[in-house]
C-alpha cells in the first residue's frame, strides 16, 4: 500500500488541472487519503497517548427512612402433626402467653384440639415482633380469636366478626364458562354454581356458544371484612345462542331455600334420580340371584356402585322417618317425603352427625355414607323409592314435579323478582357498553 500511495496522490493531482471544480474535490479526496493514513497504526506521526485519572468522589448525601409502625400480617398452614408451639414458632412469636391464654378457657382448649392440617392461621404482630391478634380457625367457617387489650391477651367473640357482601359479574364468553369467568374475577364456587343451576336447560360441553353472555348477583361471606367465601347465589342470568335462561333463589315461609324462574316456577325436580353424584348403577329393579341366599329373589331397588366413605344425598325434601341397623339393610336411614313417597338408602357405613329421627331434611343434604354393613359382599348404596308402601323402579318412575310456591309466598317472590331482575338488566346493561 505505501509504493501505491504517491501514484494515487499524483494521479489526483494531474487530473484535477483541467477544471477548477474538480480540483477542489481532488484535494479533498487527497486530504480524505492523508488524513485516514495518519491514524493507521505503526505509523510514522503523532500518537494519542492515554493517561488514568483517579478522583476520589464524595458519596450522595443520603436519609435514614423512619422505622413504619404499622403491623404486619403473617399466616402459617397447619401442616401434620402440628403443635400449636410448632405453628407459632413458624410465625414467629412466643408460644408462652399464648398458650396460657388459650388454656385458661374450654373454648381455648377446644380450639387446640381442634386444629386440622391444611387450614391456615393468621396472627397480626407489631414492629416489635409483639403479637397483637391470633385467628385459628377451628372450622371451615368459624374460628377462634385472641386478641391484645390492656398488654395481655384475651378470647374474643368472632360471631361479629363474620359477615355479608353482595357481589355483582357479567362476562361474554368466547371459548368456555369457566375461562370467561376467571376473566371477569368470579370465584370458583360461583361459577360451579352457575352450571348447576343452569345444566338441566344447557349442556355446557356442547351448546356453549361464542358470544353467549352470563351475569349473576351474588352473596359473598366476609371475616375481617375480607372475603372467605360464597354465601349462595341470589340471581342469575344466562343467554345461550339468544336464549335467556334466569333464575332467583328465594326463601318460602318455612325458610326453605330454591331456585325459581320469574314466573315463580321451581327450578329444580322433586326428586333426584340418584343419591350419589358420581356413580353406576350394578343391580337394577329386577329379579336377580341373591349373592349371599343363593336364591332367585325380587330385588326392590337399585344398587349404586360406589367407593366406602361415598356422601349420600337425600332425593327430596323430607323428615328422617327411620335411622339405625335394619337387618339385612345393615345402617339404613327411610326418609318419609309427601305424597305418600318414602325412600330407603342401605348398608351405609355410618350417619350423618346428628342426623336422627323427625328431623327435617331437604333436597341434597348429606344423610350418610356409603358402605358395606348387612347383606353386602362389598361396598355399595341400596336406595329404594317406595309409593303407598309398594315399591316402584327410581330409575324409571315419573318423578313428581316441585311443589309450587303457595300464595303468600308468591306475592313475595313477585316483589323480589322484580328487584333482582332489574338488578340483571343493569348489569347486562354495563356489561354491553363495556363490549362496544
Amino acid at each position: 500500500m505505501r509504493d501505491a500511495e504517491p501514484g494515487i496522490l499524483a494521479d489526483s493531482a494531474s487530473s484535477a488541472r483541467p477544471r477548477a471544480g474538480v480540483t477542489l474535490v481532488g484535494v479533498s479526496l487527497s486530504l480524505a487519503f492523508v488524513s485516514a493514513l495518519a491514524m493507521v497504526p505503526g505509523r510514522d506521526g503523532d500518537i494519542a497517548r492515554v493517561s488514568r485519572v483517579v478522583e476520589s468522589l464524595d458519596p450522595p448525601p443520603h436519609k435514614v427512612l423512619p422505622v413504619d409502625a404499622s403491623p404486619f400480617v403473617r399466616t402459617e398452614r397447619i401442616l401434620t402433626g402440628d403443635t400449636l408451639g410448632d405453628l407459632l414458632a413458624r410465625i414467629g412469636i412466643g408460644s408462652s402467653d399464648v398458650v396460657q391464654a388459650m388454656s385458661a378457657s374450654p373454648e381455648g382448649k377446644a380450639a387446640i384440639r381442634k386444629m386440622r392440617a391444611g387450614r391456615t392461621v393468621s396472627a397480626v404482630i407489631a414492629p416489635d415482633g409483639v403479637l397483637l391478634t391470633l385467628d385459628i380457625p377451628i372450622t371451615e367457617r368459624d374460628f377462634y380469636r385472641l386478641e391484645r387489650m390492656d398488654g395481655k391477651l384475651r378470647a374474643v367473640d368472632s360471631d361479629g366478626l363474620h359477615g355479608t357482601l353482595t357481589r355483582t359479574g357479567s362476562g361474554t364468553i368466547t371459548s368456555s364458562l369457566f375461562e370467561a369467568a376467571d376473566r371477569a374475577g368470579l370465584p370458583d364456587a360461583v361459577t360451579m354454581k352457575l352450571a348447576e343451576l343452569f345444566g338441566t336447560e344447557v349442556d355446557f360441553h356442547t351448546d356453549i356458544r361464542s358470544g353467549d353472555q352470563f351475569s349473576v348477583l351474588y352473596q359473598a361471606e366476609t371475616r375481617n371484612g375480607a372475603e372467605v367465601g360464597v354465601e349462595r347465589i341470589l340471581a342469575a342470568e344466562f343467554v345461550n345462542n339468544g336464549r335467556r335462561h334466569t333464575v332467583i333463589q328465594f326463601d318460602d315461609e318455612q325458610g326453605n331455600a330454591g331456585y325459581y324462574t320469574p314466573d315463580g316456577s321451581n327450578l329444580k325436580q322433586a326428586f333426584l334420580r340418584s343419591p350419589l353424584e358420581f356413580t353406576r348403577v350394578t343391580s337394577g329393579f329386577k329379579m336377580r340371584f341373591h349373592p349371599i341366599k343363593k336364591a332367585w329373589r325380587r330385588h326392590t331397588g337399585v344398587d349404586f356402585g360406589a367407593a366406602r366413605g361415598t356422601a349420600i344425598k337425600a332425593t327430596s325434601n323430607g323428615k328422617v322417618d327411620f335411622v339405625g341397623a335394619k337387618g339385612g339393610y345393615g345402617k339404613a336411614v327411610i326418609l318419609r317425603h309427601r305424597n305418600g313417597i318414602t325412600t330407603l338408602y342401605a348398608h351405609m357405613s355410618r350417619y350423618a352427625a346428628r342426623l336422627r329421627r323427625g328431623q327435617a331434611v331437604s333436597q341434597g343434604d348429606v344423610i350418610g355414607y356409603v358402605g358395606a354393613t348387612g347383606w353386602a359382599t362389598g361396598p355399595h348404596l341400596h336406595y329404594e323409592f317406595r309409593k303407598n308402601g309398594r315399591p316402584v323402579d327410581p330409575m324409571k318412575v315419573a318423578l313428581p314435579k316441585a311443589e309450587p310456591l303457595a300464595s303468600a309466598d308468591l306475592a313475595r317472590f313477585r316483589m323480589l323478582a322484580d328487584r333482582r331482575l332489574t338488578q340483571l338488566a343493569m348489569l347486562n346493561y354495563r356489561t354491553e357498553i363495556a363490549s362496544r
